[in-house]
């Protein structure tokens, strides 16, 4: 047993006893493995051990790893920040992105996406720590983006997304992924046709199970401690939002 196949059971079993602990169903919350920084090579061994649903954060890596995995049929997800002039390519080579979080770009990505492949599944994301310098539409103009993107073609809003404050104060990581499904519960109860919350990462997934996530993003817990530097597009998504 490799150690990749390892985690993975460890995240699974994890995830079955946090869905036990809610009151839930495991097979409500499906496993994404953040793959970001690692190679394709640990792609490739996390896919022999039966995960098929991977993210990645920065373009230029992703579409060398999903060059070198074209032989797979895995489900490409984009999680990471969205610069304006990388929507053609990331239309292209995606089946889902969580990252929505202004209209600029959703308009760019519906108008990118080929019509030869099936709708672009779309989150937005929501800024629920409000910091400054994290990604995000604001609570209070989520209901204004979902109404936009929900109207343009190529695409298909699924759900919400939400990177939390890092803090290791659990009760305000709980308080923030409350605030996202309670603007996901309003959404649905407006008319919304929405059955995605992306939440929860490695070290908070089972508060995020707890409070509703129904894709939980992990990757340190899967692949071990991710290999930095970043790549250089991160710094130029900061500057060129």
């Amino acid at each position: 047993m490799t150690i990749i196949t390892s985690s993975l059971q460890a995240v699974k079993k994890r995830i079955a006893t946090a869905a036990k602990d809610a009151c839930r169903q495991p097979d409500e919350i499906k496993l994404l493995a953040a793959s970001k920084t690692n190679p394709a090579e640990q792609v490739r061994a996390a896919w022999d051990a039966g995960q098929t649903i991977f993210g990645e954060n920065y373009l230029q890596e992703a579409l060398e790893k999903i060059f070198a995995l074209s032989d797979l049929p895995i489900e490409w997800h984009f999680i990471g920040p969205i610069q304006s002039n990388k929507t053609k390519r990331i239309a292209e080579n995606f089946s889902w992105v969580h990252s929505v979080d202004r209209k600029k770009i959703a308009d760019r990505l519906s108008r990118d996406r080929p019509e030869t492949l099936p709708p672009l599944q779309i989150c937005l994301q929501v800024n629920v720590s409000g910091e400054d310098t994290k990604s995000g539409v604001s609570p209070k103009l989520t209901s204004d983006l979902a109404t936009y993107v929900a109207g343009l073609p190529h695409l298909r809003l699924r759900g919400l997304m939400a990177v939390p404050e890092l803090t290791t104060a659990t009760a305000l990581q709980r308080s923030q992924f409350h605030m996202l499904r309670e603007i996901y519960d309003q959404l649905r109860q407006d008319g919304f046709d929405l059955d995605t919350l992306s939440m929860g990462m490695s070290e908070d997934m089972d508060i995020a199970i707890a409070e509703g996530a129904t894709i939980v993003r992990v990757g340190t817990a899967i692949f071990g401690p991710r290999r930095y530097p970043i790549p250089e597009e991160l710094a130029a998504a900061r500057t060129n939002r």
